[in-house]
C-alpha cells in the first residue's frame, strides 16, 4: 500500500490481536474537503481507491477532491484515475491478453530493455471457461465427450495458457472444466475486503475491486465489490500499473420495495430490470439498488441482476455489502477470521449497508415494486425486449410478420403453417414446424449461479418424469453448471438424475449456448430447417439473444428462466401460451398443464436448505488448481520470452510493434478516407467480430484451409482469437450484419470503391492497404453494443480503419477503439447519415490537429465522385486527455512499451 497520508487519512483498528490499517473516508470530511456521509456507497468505493493511491502525480489532489465532491458540487467534466485492485480474465478474451503480454516482452528484448520488466503489477486471474461447445448432450457420456474434445481442439492455446503461468508473476490459470469466471469469482476469488500483510507485519485493509475482460464481470457487483468489463487493451493497461480514466460517473438510485410474488424467479425480475433501465436510460452511469425490497433478495438473485448490467446498459448494478452478503461469504466456505475483518473495515468506513440507515443521495431515483413482477421472457433478439409468458403467443405471432427488425422477423402471414417431416437415424419420426423450438439450454453465468432457479429447473424436470414428459426429438437440450458445486447440490438433492432423463444432462463447466458455442443440431434437424426455410427457435437461460448469435440456423432467441427453458422444452414451441394451453400428455393421455409442473417458491427453499452448504463450497475449491489431470499434465518450457511458432494457426505474434519508432508521431488530418462499411443502429461487437463458428468459404476459413486446417478443425473465431490473421479475416464478417453499401448481400461484404466490385470485406480493406487510403465506417445509434470484445476494435485498426462516425457509442467498444488508435467520431446531435444525405460513395477527410482537446467539435468534408462537398461537424470522442495520448501513440499497448523503454 502506498504510505501516503493526505488529509491525515491512514488509520488503523485492532481486530482479534492483528493490526489493520487503512484510508479513512471521515478524514476528508474532518478536514473540510467535504460531507462524505451521504455519498452512494459505489462512489465511497471509488474515492477509497483514488484517496489510497495518491501520489500528487498520476493521481493528485483535485482527483481526490473532485470524487469527495461528487453531485452537484463536483467538477463536471472531472475524470476518475481508477487502479483497480486485481483483474479477471476468461480464455476467449484472456489469451489475447496474454499474447500481446508475450509480445510485449518479444518487443521489449528486440528494442534493448528487460523483458522481465513486462509483468502483471496486480494480481490476475485468468478462468478458462469459454472453449467448451456442445457437441455431446442428452447422455450420460456428454460431459467427457465435450471435455475430451475442448482439450484436443485447443491443445496448443493451453500450453501457451500453461507457459504464461510459469512465465509471469501474479499470474494464475483456473483449469478448464471449473466453472464459468463470474460464478468462480463470485464464489471463490473475491474477498470483498482485501487484508494484505505489508513489511511492518500489519494488515492493509481496502475493498475489492477489479475490472475484467467479459462485459458480465458486473455480476461481482452483487455481493459488494465494485467492478465491470473492459476491453482486453484496457485490462492489459491495469495489469500494467496504468489507471483506465473516465469521467465521474451518475448514479441511478434504484429503490427496491416489496418482495418477488409467488411462482416468480429472480431471472423474471432481471430481465423487468433490463426493460425499465433501457427505458430510463442508464449508458455509461453506476445503478446502486437499495431500499427495504434489498433485504428480501439473496445473494445470488441480487447476483443474476448484476450480472444484466451490460444489458441495461449501465457501467455496474451495485449492491452494497450487507448482512446477507457476510451470510454467502459464510455459505461459500469463506473463513470466519476474514468474514469479521470485512464487517469491521465497512464499518469503521462507513460503507456498511443496514436498511435503516439514511438513504445516499442519488443523480435520479427510480422505484420497482418486486411484489408487482410477473414470469418473462426477452426476444427475439435483444434482452431488453420484455415479453409477459402471459403474452408470449400472442406476441410471437405478431413478431412473425412484423417488418424485419428488433421486434420482426419479415415473414410471410403463412409462416407458421410450415412444417417439414424428419427422420432420424434411429427410426424415430417427428414433423419440424416452423415457431418448433430447436435449441434448450440452461446456460450461463447470470442463471447457473443461482441455486434457487437451477433447483427450481431440477424439482420442474421432477415433475415432468414422474408425469411421463419427455421433449420431442427436435429439441437438443442441454445444462453447462456455472461451477461444479451446481453439480454437487443438483447431485445431492436427488434431482440431476431427473433433468438427465429428460434429456438435460451436463454437457460442461463453461459459457456454451450463451456466446455461440451451441454446437451443432442433429444433421436431420439441420438439414429439414435448411432446405425447407423452417423458423426456428430457441429458448435459454443466458443473458444475450443477439440475432446470429446462438445458432446460424435459428433466427428467434428468448430468454428465460432456467425452469422455463425446461418447460418450453417439454412444450417443443414457443408457439403456445404456455400459462393456459396444455404443455403435452402425461403417460395416460390427459393433458398436463403449466401448473402441474412448477414449483411453490417454499419447495425450492426447502431444497435449497438441505443441500447448499459451505462444505460443498469447500470441497470443490480447494481442489480447483490440481482436480484437472489433463490440465496438470501440459508440457511447457521455462523462457521468459514465448517461442512464436510461425507455423500456428492458434498463436501468432501480432504486428502491433513492428516498425515502431521510440517517440510517436504529431496528430493530423485524416485525408481522402474511403467508406468501407456503412450500417444502421444496434451494431454489435459480436457483428464485428463474431465469436462462433468459422464458415469454410470466409476468408478466415480459407486462410486456415490453405494453412492445412480442415473445417472439422476449424474451431470458432473466439478461440482463435491469439491469430491475428484469422481475427482480422473475420472482422464485420458476422453471417447476419448487413452492409449497407453492398446492397443485396449478408455477411462480410462490401464495395471496393475503385472498381465498384462487391467483394470480401478483408480483400477490400487488404486492397486499399496497397493502395495506401485509409477507411472509415458509417454507423447508427448504440455502434458497438454487447460483449467487450477487443478484437472488435483490434481488428479495425489492422483492417486500415482510421475513423468511424456513430450517432452515439457503448462505453467499452468506444474506449477500445481509442485505446487501438482508432478514432471515434460522433455525429452533433439530430445529424445522422440519413440526414446528411451520405451515401458511402464519398471521400471523406477529417480535420483533426496536435491540439485536439477531449470532446472537440471537429470538422469533416465528404465529398463526392462529381466533386460536390458537404461540410459537416462531428465530435471527437477522447473523453480523456490521456486517451489523447493513447491515439497519438496509435495505441495504448505502444505507449506502455515507449514508457517502458525510457
Amino acid at each position: 500500500m502506498a504510505k501516503s497520508n493526505l488529509h491525515n487519512s491512514r488509520k488503523s483498528f485492532e481486530l482479534n490481536g492483528k493490526t489493520y490499517n487503512y484510508y479513512s473516508l471521515q478524514a476528508l470530511q474532518d478536514a473540510g474537503v467535504a460531507d462524505v456521509s451521504k455519498l452512494p456507497y459505489s462512489i465511497k468505493v471509488l474515492l477509497e481507491s483514488v484517496l489510497r493511491q495518491y501520489d500528487g502525480y498520476v493521481i493528485k489532489d483535485e482527483h481526490v477532491e473532485n470524487l469527495a465532491k461528487w453531485g452537484k458540487d463536483a467538477d463536471k467534466d472531472a475524470e476518475v484515475p481508477f487502479k483497480p485492485s486485481r483483474v479477471i480474465l476468461q480464455d476467449f478474451t484472456g489469451v489475447p491478453v496474454v499474447v500481446d503480454l508475450a509480445s510485449l516482452r518479444s518487443a521489449m528484448a528486440e528494442m534493448g530493455g528487460d523483458p522481465q520488466d513486462i509483468n502483471p503489477e496486480i494480481p490476475v486471474d485468468l478462468v478458462i471457461d469459454h472453449s467448451v461447445q456442445v457437441d455431446a448432450y442428452g447422455t450420460e457420456e456428454a460431459l467427457q465427450r465435450n471435455m475430451k474434445l475442448e482439450f484436443q481442439r485447443n491443445a496448443e492455446r493451453y500450453e501457451f495458457l500453461s507457459w504464461a503461468q510459469k512465465a509471469y508473476d501474479n499470474y494464475r490459470a483456473v483449469p478448464p472444466a471449473t466453472g464459468i469466471v463470474h460464478q468462480v469469482n463470485l464464489e471463490y476469488l473475491a474477498s470483498v475486503v482485501h487484508a494484505v500483510e505489508n513489511e511492518e507485519g500489519t494488515f492493509d485493509a481496502f475493498p475489492d475491486t477489479l475490472v475484467g475482460t467479459d462485459s458480465h464481470t458486473t455480476m461481482i457487483n452483487g455481493i459488494g465489490v465494485l467492478g465491470w468489463g473492459v476491453g482486453g487493451i484496457e485490462a492489459e493497461a491495469g495489469m500494467l500499473g496504468q489507471p483506465s480514466y473516465f469521467p465521474i460517473p451518475e448514479v441511478v438510485g434504484v429503490k427496491l420495495t416489496g418482495s418477488l410474488p409467488e411462482g416468480t424467479t429472480a431471472t423474471d425480475l432481471a430481465l423487468k430490470v433490463v426493460q425499465v433501465l433501457r427505458e430510463h436510460g442508464v449508458v455509461g452511469k453506476f445503478v446502486e439498488f437499495f431500499g427495504p425490497g434489498v433485504v428480501e433478495l439473496p445473494l445470488a438473485d441480487r447476483a443474476t441482476i448484476a450480472n444484466m448490467a451490460p444489458e441495461y446498459g449501465a457501467t455496474c448494478g451495485f449492491f452494497p455489502v450487507d448482512e446477507e452478503a457476510l451470510d454467502y461469504m459464510r455459505l461459500t466456505g469463506r473463513e470466519e477470521e476474514h468474514i469479521a475483518v470485512t464487517k469491521k473495515y465497512l464499518e469503521e468506513n462507513d460503507m456498511f449497508f443496514t436498511p435503516e440507515k439514511v438513504e445516499p443521495v442519488y443523480t435520479d431515483v427510480i422505484e420497482i415494486d418486486l411484489s408487482a413482477i410477473e414470469t418473462n421472457l426477452s426476444g427475439p433478439k435483444r434482452p431488453q425486449d420484455l415479453i409477459p409468458l402471459s403474452k408470449m403467443k400472442e406476441v410471437f405471432q405478431e413478431t412473425v410478420v412484423a417488418p424485419e427488425g428488433p421486434k420482426g422477423l419479415g415473414l410471410p402471414a403463412n409462416e407458421l403453417e410450415k412444417s417439414a417431416p424428419i427422420e432420424f437415424e434411429d427410426g424415430t419420426k417427428a414433423d419440424f414446424t416452423s415457431g418448433d423450438i430447436a435449441i434448450a439450454a440452461i446456460t450461463s453465468c447470470t442463471n447457473t449461479s443461482n441455486p434457487y432457479v437451477m433447483l427450481g429447473a431440477g424439482l420442474v424436470a421432477k415433475k415432468a418424469v414422474e408425469l411421463g414428459l419427455t421433449p420431442p426429438p427436435h429439441v437438443k437440450t442441454s445444462l453447462a453448471p456455472g461451477s461444479k458445486v451446481v453439480t454437487g447440490y443438483l447431485v445431492d438433492s436427488g434431482l440431476q438424475p431427473y433433468l438427465d432423463q429428460i434429456g438435460f444432462n451436463t454437457v460442461g463447466y463453461g459459457c456454451t449456448t450463451c456466446i455461440g458455442n451451441s454446437g451443432p443440431l442433429r444433421p436431420e434437424i439441420e438439414k429439414t430447417i435448411a432446405e425447407n426455410d423452417l423458423l426456428a427457435t430457441s429458448v435459454l437461460s443466458g443473458n444475450r439473444n443477439f440475432e446470429g448469435r446462438i445458432h446460424p440456423l435459428v433466427k428467434a432467441n428468448y430468454l428465460a428462466s432456467p425452469p422455463l427453458v425446461v418447460a418450453y422444452a417439454l412444450a417443443g414451441t414457443v408457439n403456445i401460451d404456455l400459462k393456459n394451453d396444455p404443455i403435452a400428455q402425461d403417460k395416460d393421455g390427459n393433458d398436463v398443464f403449466f401448473k402441474d409442473i412448477w414449483p411453490t417458491a417454499q419447495e425450492i427453499k426447502e431444497v435449497v436448505k438441505q443441500t447448499v452448504t459451505p462444505e460443498l463450497f469447500r470441497r470443490e475449491y480447494e481442489r480447483v488448481f490440481t482436480e484437472n489431470e489433463a490440465w496438470n499434465s501440459i508440457k511447457t518450457s521455462d523462457d521468459a520470452l514465448y517461442a512464436f511458432d510461425e507455423k500456428s494457426t492458434y498463436i501468432q505474434n501480432p504486428p502491433f510493434f513492428q516498425g515502431l519508432s521510440k517517440e510517436p508521431e504529431a496528430i493530423s488530418e485524416l485525408k481522402g478516407l474511403r467508406v468501407v462499411g456503412k450500417f444502421g443502429d444496434s451494431i454489435t461487437t459480436d457483428h464485428i467480430s463474431p465469436a462462433g463458428a468459422i464458415g469454410k468459404d470466409t476468408p478466415a476459413g480459407l486462410y486456415l484451409r490453405e494453412n492445412g486446417v480442415e473445417p472439422r478443425d476449424f474451431n470458432s473465431y473466439g478461440s482463435r482469437r491469439g491469430n491475428h490473421e484469422v481475427m482480422m479475416r473475420g472482422t464485420f464478417a458476422n453471417i447476419r450484419i448487413r452492409n449497407q453499401i453492398a446492397p443485396g448481400t449478408e455477411g462480410g461484404f462490401t464495395t471496393y470503391w475503385p472498381t465498384g466490385e462487391v467483394m470480401p470485406m478483408y480483400d477490400a480493406c487488404m486492397k486499399y492497404k496497397e493502395d495506401g487510403t485509409g477507411l472509415v465506417v458509417l454507423a447508427g445509434k448504440d455502434y458497438g453494443m454487447g460483449s467487450s470484445r477487443d478484437w472488435a476494435a483490434k481488428g479495425t485498426n489492422l483492417l486500415g480503419i482510421k475513423t468511424v462516425i456513430a450517432e452515439s457509442y457503448e462505453r467499452i467498444h468506444r474506449s477500445n477503439l481509442v485505446m487501438m488508435g482508432v478514432l471515434p467520431l460522433q455525429f452533433m446531435e439530430g445529424d445522422s447519415v440519413e440526414s446528411l444525405g451520405l451515401t458511402g460513395e464519398e471521400e471523406i477527410t477529417v480535420n483533426i490537429t496536435e491540439d485536439v482537446k477531449p470532446r472537440a467539435v471537429l470538422q469533416a468534408t465528404a465529398t463526392d465522385k462529381d466533386g460536390n462537398v458537404k461540410q459537416f461537424d462531428v465530435l471527437a470522442r477522447f473523453d480523456s486527455e490521456v486517451e489523447i495520448d493513447y491515439y497519438r501513440h496509435g495505441g495504448i499497448l505502444q505507449m506502455v512499451l515507449r514508457n517502458k523503454l525510457k
